[in-house]
């Protein structure tokens, strides 16, 4: 089955009075539109992530979302159902998640329990039991209503793709509120599965803060270290932070011998206790031969979101006579930053030399040292 995930991010949010839609503005410093994305694009079960986005929000969604893959930006309308519409228009494929950027925080396990019953249904839905007294409103406290078999309906949703675009093709009531609205309102049948307290609506400046404070009593900050060196051999150019640095000199080594991002790949898994690069690439295997560093990186960074890691910051500093890094940093922090899904602003690249003393001041080679800052569930 290939899944889609197409995340609604449409909305113009202008209630909360930031001056700017609430899917822009940061939580624990990221935007909750990244939180929402980066929750999904990872998963095994999803092929890709689409997002739809309102009129004049191209410059903020590609900011908030700088180095991932997300295609191009689908066109929303004015209300949320114009959206999906824009979206189903534009995406292939067996399955949809329809997911809102105002419910950021995804649990991985929820997608797999979502798509399972697509085998019989043509939609699933997460769900969550209703524990309050409900009641009606007028200028007072009214009559009660039973809650018996009433839940709250949340998102991600699963759908047959085709199946959810017929059942639009044949709606004609109001405006809804989801799809499992118009799934139902066709016909077609869906799925009930366990909803999660982390999928809770953000709307209100209240719900930033609680946010904020259900991520720092989940994640547990981490620092790791990293260390590599390579002697210089052969012909250059020289591989650093994924990008080709003219030089008469190559550096030796098994794979393309980039010292920054075997550095920072060993930090990030030192500072998730996953061992180090040697143990998940090690150079006597020969997959690795010649293989750019940018592979091992990657999957590090695979590895830390399959257990819900937040990577804040990556610092890598090069040691080394030659050649010069600052004509290049720039590149460098972009292409690191693409590499691991991160923002620019979230990588750092330094460069010393050691005044000439030991083998990078006789100019035998090269040596980078970094440091990863992340946070884990406080139960990794």
């Amino acid at each position: 089955m290939t899944v889609t995930a197409l995340i609604v991010a449409a909305g113009q949010g202008q209630r909360l009075g930031f001056g700017m839609p609430k899917q822009f503005l940061p939580i624990a410093g990221k935007p909750m539109l990244r939180w929402a994305v980066e929750a999904l694009i990872h998963l095994p079960a999803v092929r890709s992530v689409r997002v739809v986005i309102g009129s004049g929000h191209q410059e903020a969604a590609v900011s908030a979302l700088n180095g991932l893959e997300v295609g191009d930006f689908i066109q929303g309308g004015a209300e949320r159902a114009d959206s999906v519409r824009a979206g189903l228009a534009a995406i292939e494929g067996d399955a949809v998640l329809i997911h809102d950027a105002a419910r950021p925080f995804c649990p991985p396990n929820l997608v797999d329990r979502l798509l399972a019953p697509l085998e019989f249904y043509e939609g699933a839905a997460p769900v969550l039991a209703i524990d309050d007294t409900l009641a009606r409103i007028g200028d007072e406290l009214d009559e009660p209503i039973d809650r018996a078999g009433l839940v709250r309906v949340q998102t991600p949703q699963a759908f047959r793709l085709d199946a959810l675009r017929a059942a639009y093709d044949r709606w004609t009531g109001e405006t809804p509120t989801d799809e499992t609205t118009v799934i139902r309102g066709a016909g077609m049948r869906v799925a009930a599965v366990d909803g999660d307290p982390a999928l809770d609506k953000i709307t209100t400046a209240a719900d930033f803060r609680r946010a904020e404070q259900w991520l720092v009593g989940r994640l547990t900050p981490r620092t790791g270290m990293g260390f590599d060196v390579h002697a210089f051999a052969g012909d250059g150019p020289i591989m650093l932070g994924g990008i080709a640095i003219p030089h008469a000199r190559g550096l030796a080594g098994h794979s393309d011998a980039d010292v920054v991002l075997h550095a920072i790949t060993d930090a990030l898994l030192g500072a998730a206790g996953l061992g180090d690069i040697g143990e998940h690439f090690p150079p006597s295997d020969p997959r690795w031969k010649g293989a750019p560093s940018s592979l091992f990186l990657e999957q590090a960074v695979a590895l830390l979101r399959s257990r819900s890691a937040v990577i804040d910051h990556l610092d890598c500093t090069v040691i080394a006579e030659e050649p010069k890094i600052g004509p290049h940093r720039a590149a460098i922090r972009q292409r690191i930053a693409e590499i691991a899904g991160l923002s620019v602003d979230q990588v750092s690249i330094k460069a010393t030399t050691t005044e000439g003393l030991g083998f990078t001041g006789r100019r035998e080679g090269m040596a980078a040292q970094a440091v990863a800052s992340i946070r884990v569930s406080s139960s990794a």
